[in-house]
């Protein structure tokens, strides 16, 4: 962090130097997810890269479709990190625990599902990025998106361990105002 960017987090009250934080985050996302275009354009793929590359966007088809999510790609024993200061930012120690605290009250919250629109897709070696847009509708009515960078470690065709980054402050307000439906 530069001597500015350091002097001005310091003097931020907590909340807005978490803030302040998160951006720089994102901003180095993005930094690092252009610098691998570059890499992972198609003709330079290995094999692996490949078939990681397709499977994971075979299952954000699915989920844009309505028929499967990337979710079914999640290995029983899959690690899956929030980063940030969401209301569920904490890493999760398998599939079943990601999606009982996260992924089902998150859907119970929806009347229209959520729908991914990716941007870009980057695969190096076993990992597959995914920088995406999704929206939804609310139970109350109220669109619900958000942009998101997944970065996922595949073996054997399953998701093994994820890190995921989005807007946390887009997602506590929907997180808070929407009840799950029972």
């Amino acid at each position: 962090m530069s001597a500015t960017a350091s002097a001005t987090a310091g003097s931020l009250k907590p909340y807005a130097r978490r803030f302040f934080n998160a951006a720089l985050g994102v901003a180095a996302t993005i930094l690092a997810l252009t610098g691998l275009e570059a890499r992972a354009a198609p003709e330079s793929l290995t094999e692996t890269e490949r078939r990681n590359k397709t499977t994971v966007e075979a299952g954000f088809d699915a989920w844009a479709a309505g028929t499967g999510s990337p979710y079914d790609l999640l290995a029983d024993d899959a690690r899956w990190t929030i980063e940030g200061y969401s209301l569920a930012s904490k890493t999760y120690p398998s599939r079943e625990a990601f999606l009982r605290e996260v992924i089902r009250p998150f859907n119970a919250r929806m009347k229209a599902p959520l729908k991914p629109a990716i941007r870009n897709v980057y695969a190096d070696g076993d990992t597959v990025i995914v920088f995406f847009d999704a929206r939804g509708i609310a139970r109350d009515g109220v669109p619900y998106t958000n942009t998101y960078a997944w970065f996922l470690d595949m073996r054997d065709g399953r998701i093994v361990r994820a890190s995921a980054f989005f807007d946390s402050v887009a997602f506590n307000e929907f997180w808070t105002r929407v009840t799950p439906s029972e």
